[in-house]
């Protein structure tokens, strides 16, 4: 019969040899430890178990996180499917990264404050159709719809009675401005995206200062991402000393927690310039230079603006006072009350103003009612051309019934991006029937519309997303033989410079290139 002998005995005789050149205090503690294996066994155990039981926590988490953002993609309103399928494919392929994405660029917000203060600003305006004695002008009937579609955007009703003029080119603008602000007898409003300390940009800071001087009230507004080299500089401090009142909109603030707040990519990309509530100016130009130094390499930037007076300068102050109002506690009711600029013309115009908190879908909606509603021609300049499926069926179904349809674009974009996923539609176009050129002579900033000789649509918006969803544009449409016949001129000197791309020039492109634009055009709902 065999004696099994405890492990704990053995192990202590063979080692007691060992343990007596040993200090009294580790033989001491040698049974102790004989009697904690056990114990330390179990604690490793546990120690274990519990890094599993974290990985699972931390897995479940991340899972109810990811299911969170999906069905926020999915039941988010106002959203293309298309748009909904990028998402989805950005989270769940790049599940931490494609998250962070989504909270950055996925929601089209400048903020709950800053939506409910827009919202409490524009219900609190005076009604414009009671603010003066306008007379609301005959329509064409061919053309009513138009301006039904603005008004139900913006709430401005087509007004007769105005005059305008297409500026001959950007220095021509700016002196134009510096001369009317020079004249201005009560006050100037102004708002650029983009506002440039370089010579043009200072042209209207100085004179702003010097009507501030002789008593004229100026309020100045500049966008707090796009204007924000200017509302950091010397200048802008310099304009508050010499008593113009400035202010930002939307503001970034700390540029780490703005995307908790609302996208820092949503922006005021409106250029509005009311002086003494009866002239106003429109069109794509920022204030700067044309050889606009932030991005020299695709100089000069080519815009178009129209001088306006007469009513529809009123239609521009209300927008103008919605954006001040917004971010400054300050009431200009009274300034809206005013009576009604007199009659100075036979164009007939209203504003169309568009915004992330004004009703979705607007711009297109206004752009493809230009389109469908044109018989004979269509001529229009855009620098981005991103557009949902909607406006692309569009522009293509105007050809398809035998309208001229010719689009303009830039041959070099300052956007790689917006050039891939522009590109990426020109087959389609092309296959219609649509007329593409190319401007060579700089970067083509315009934003125009022509329609039949008769109808036109200049302003900030272009023909794509980000217009359409994120940015507060302006523009005025007009109905107008002469006027639009002004601009259309304009247009043909961009095609002068142009490149027509053919059905052939786009069939020769390289495999790779096809590649890149059609994926690029992909992410147009994402980017």
């Amino acid at each position: 019969m065999s004696i099994t002998t405890p492990r704990c005995d053995v192990e202590k005789s063979e080692r007691e040899s060992r343990q007596r050149d040993k200090p009294i205090g580790d033989i001491l503690l040698w049974p102790l430890a004989c009697r904690s294996r056990d114990a330390s066994h179990r604690r490793y155990l546990s120690l274990e178990d519990l890094d599993m039981n974290l990985a699972a926590v931390t897995l479940a988490a991340h899972i109810l996180i990811l299911v969170a953002v999906m069905i926020r993609v999915i039941l988010r309103p106002h959203r293309e499917p298309a748009s909904r399928i990028a998402w989805l494919v950005v989270i769940v392929s790049l599940p931490i990264f494609g998250i962070l994405v989504y909270i950055l660029l996925g929601e089209t917000s400048i903020g709950r404050r800053r939506v409910a203060r827009m919202r409490e600003v524009i219900k609190g305006l005076p009604p414009i159709t009671t603010a003066g004695g306008d007379s609301r002008p005959e329509v064409p009937e061919k053309y009513q719809h138009l301006f039904d579609v603005g008004h139900s955007i913006s709430g401005f009703a087509a007004v007769g009675g105005n005059a305008a003029n297409l500026l001959k080119d950007s220095n021509a603008t700016i002196d134009s401005m510096v001369a009317d602000i020079d004249a201005a007898e009560d006050h100037v409003h102004l708002i650029f995206y983009i506002w440039l300390s370089d010579n043009n940009g200072c042209k209207i800071i100085e004179a702003l200062k010097r009507a501030a001087a002789r008593g004229v009230m100026c309020r100045a507004m500049a966008d707090g991402l796009g204007s924000r080299d200017l509302i950091k500089s010397p200048h802008w401090k310099g304009m508050s000393d010499a008593g113009v009142d400035v202010a930002v909109a939307l503001p970034i603030g700390n540029p780490l927690l703005r995307p908790f707040f609302g996208r820092i990519d949503l922006r005021n990309h409106r250029k509005i310039l009311v002086i003494d509530g009866h002239i106003t100016y429109c069109g794509s130009q920022n204030c700067a230079d044309s050889e606009f130094r932030v991005k020299p390499k695709y100089a000069p930037w080519v815009d178009a603006v129209m001088r306006f007076e007469g009513p529809i300068a009123k239609q521009n102050q209300y927008v103008f006072a919605s954006d001040w109002m917004a971010s400054v506690d300050e009431n200009l009711d009274e300034r809206l009350r005013a009576p009604m600029p007199e009659a100075k013309g036979n164009v007939l115009a209203s504003v169309v103003a568009t915004g992330p908190t004004i009703r979705y879908s607007a711009m297109p909606e206004m752009f493809e009612s230009l389109l469908y509603a044109a018989r004979r021609d269509l001529v229009i300049s855009s620098p981005y051309y991103v557009p949902n499926e909607s406006l692309q069926d569009a522009l293509c179904a105007a050809a398809y019934r035998g309208v001229d349809t010719t689009i303009i674009f830039p041959a070099r974009n300052d956007s790689w991006i917006v050039a891939a996923a522009s590109r990426s539609y020109y087959a389609d176009l092309l296959a219609a029937g649509v007329k593409i050129h190319e401007y060579v002579g700089g970067l083509l900033h315009t934003k125009s519309l022509t329609m039949d000789g008769e109808v036109s649509l200049i302003g900030s918006a272009n023909m794509d997303r980000r217009s359409f969803e994120l940015n507060y544009e302006n523009s005025i449409l007009f109905a107008d033989k002469v006027l639009t016949e002004e601009l259309r001129a304009r247009q043909q000197t961009y095609l002068a410079s142009s490149t027509e791309v053919t059905v052939d020039d786009v069939a020769k492109w390289p495999l790779r290139r096809r590649l890149w634009n059609n994926t690029i055009a992909m992410l147009g709902p994402v980017l």
